[in-house]
């Protein structure tokens, strides 16, 4: 299956400690989300693992306050923003999927199967 490439924003509007949610596939939610955290770049599905809900409890609110772990507001599961490890929470163990990305002529672009939908 090949991939797409969908831009998701300018690199640098990414900022240290935030997080942004983002609708590449047009289905009316953000499906993914991206993140700048130690100065590295991380995508994922926004996905929790424990009951395959949404993360953010409103438009890109994934972080905890002092923006150093991804949360999930519908249980208050935390993970590592560098790996997408569940470090506390009914979900322990378990990772956020983390999808592939690029960037090119400073926008971040996240690779997107063909025809593979992302529910969020």
């Amino acid at each position: 299956m090949s991939a797409i490439a969908r831009p998701l924003c300018r690199l640098d509007e990414l900022e240290e400690g935030r997080a942004r949610g983002f609708d590449p596939l047009a289905q009316g939610r953000d499906s993914v989300f991206a993140l700048r955290h130690d100065n590295q770049v991380r995508v994922y599905r926004n996905r929790c693992p424990h009951l395959d809900v949404r993360l953010e409890y409103r438009k890109d609110k994934f972080l905890s306050a002092d923006g150093q772990l991804i949360v999930c507001y519908a249980h208050g599961a935390q993970f590592l923003p560098a790996t997408g490890e569940c470090i506390y929470g009914p979900c322990l163990g378990q990772t956020l999927e983390a999808l592939p990305f690029c960037e090119k002529d400073g926008w971040l672009l996240v690779q997107m199967p063909e025809g593979l939908p992302l529910p969020g």
